[in-house]
């Protein structure tokens, strides 16, 4: 009867469909052991729509820490005492030099992220764009940041000067967000993609798993996703953070990340699926299931306040598999 099941969420993701509401919650909600049977048809819809092709990333913290924000998961928020450096804006050159690295390692995409509400100083603003003319000229990367709640102006600036693609997270359910931060509006973040999407930017959005939100809340925010038409969902799993309320959570575990991480290729099916940050703390020995489970991406090197694994460990894992890395 389970088997019965998954083999009709596999046949709608493959016609592009996606799961409704209460098929998503029946399969996030499907047992442990049904895990293989999952995957197997999970596979056939990532393959179907994404090839054997994976798109890998990378990042740099340009400006670290001092966040008034107050979401209970990050080590960079001024409401914590977590002792994580910080720092402000880095200079163009060091972007473009760290863009320059991350290419080498194999990533066809690589993302400034900064700390904070927004990115709002002229200076700022000034900064970001030079880097970002350095990097179109210098380099063959697609061109990502994240820099928090933005408005349209400064958003068609930094397209202006190379921007193509914009990274905001909602982090959570709609209904759950209140539990992880209360010093801004839901409704301020999905602006924010729309925006996005609006002037034409590729738009990645996706959350964080493992804070204290129902699995039913997981396919809430699958359906907003949806609803909202984002071309890439990154999807991060809880790595506590010591100093943050969230400190002494327990990981999630393997099963729970990859049942995760199939909910949104049945959800999603044609859309990019990028796993990052809490990788290989949540998954350990499990993390080639990724693709298997649904993912056609994932973000290589370090995180922004916590190490990576070696990218050469990662690609290894990719060649491994019979997948090559997507070409910019």
């Amino acid at each position: 009867m389970i088997r019965a099941t998954i083999k009709q969420f596999e046949e709608k993701a493959l016609k592009g469909e996606g799961l409704s509401c209460a098929e998503g919650c029946a399969l996030i909600n499907l047992p442990d052991n049904c895990i293989f049977d999952i995957l197997a048809s999970s596979e056939k819809v990532r393959t179907f729509f994404k090839g054997n092709e994976v798109n890998l990333c990378s990042i740099i913290n340009a400006k670290s820490g001092l966040c008034h924000e107050d979401c209970i998961f990050c080590s960079q928020s001024v409401h914590y005492d977590t002792g994580v450096k910080t720092y402000p804006m880095t200079e163009p050159q060091t972007i473009v030099e760290t863009a320059k690295a991350a290419s080498q390692n194999g990533a066809r995409e690589f993302s400034i992220v900064t700390s904070g509400t927004s990115v709002n100083k002229d200076s700022d603003v000034a900064i970001l764009a030079e880097a970002l003319k350095k990097m179109q000229g210098e380099t063959q990367m697609e061109r990502c940041a994240s820099l928090g709640i933005m408005n349209a102006e400064t958003l068609q600036k930094l397209k202006d000067a190379g921007l193509q693609s914009y990274h905001h997270n909602l982090e959570t359910a709609r209904s759950f967000f209140p539990n992880v931060c209360t010093t801004h509006d839901y409704e301020e973040d999905v602006n924010t993609i729309k925006t996005a999407r609006r002037l034409g930017l590729y738009t990645c959005c996706g959350g964080v798993f493992g804070l204290g939100e129902s699995r039913e809340q997981r396919v809430e925010l699958a359906v907003t996703l949806r609803e909202l038409d984002v071309d890439s969902i990154p999807i991060n799993f809880l790595n506590p953070r010591p100093g943050t309320p969230l400190e002494n959570a327990a990981h999630l575990t393997p099963l729970e990340c990859l049942k995760i991480i199939a909910l949104f290729r049945f959800m999603l099916p044609a859309k990019d699926i990028v796993i990052c940050g809490g990788r290989q703390v949540n998954l350990r020995d499990m993390q080639c299931l990724i693709f298997a489970a649904g993912a056609n991406g994932m973000m290589i090197g370090n995180y922004l306040t916590t190490m990576g694994r070696p990218p050469e460990e990662d690609l290894r894992m990719v060649k491994d598999l019979g997948l090559k890395p997507r070409r910019p």
